[in-house]
């Protein structure tokens, strides 16, 4: 799937109050910036980017990052185990 349709859209990339504490709590973070935090991960060459479905998942690291492919709401974050 072509991962360049997400990298164009970056700016779309939002997500609910519940899923900001959701993201903050997997990642163990100490920001409310979390659209800020994903994007930036999201936006770098070493990021993997597939789509399955109606979700992207975008590998960077050892985070995993899921976006709804139609309204680019970031679902969830989590760490690799």
């Amino acid at each position: 799937m072509n991962c360049e349709i997400l990298l164009t859209n970056l700016n779309r990339l939002h997500t609910t109050p519940m899923g900001v504490a959701r993201i903050k709590r997997n990642l163990n973070l100490n920001t409310d910036q979390v659209v800020e935090f994903c994007r930036t991960r999201i936006a770098t060459p070493q990021c993997q980017i597939s789509r399955q479905g109606k979700n992207w998942y975008c590998a960077i690291g050892n985070i995993m990052i899921t976006v709804n492919a139609t309204s680019y709401t970031i679902i969830t974050a989590h760490r690799s185990r």
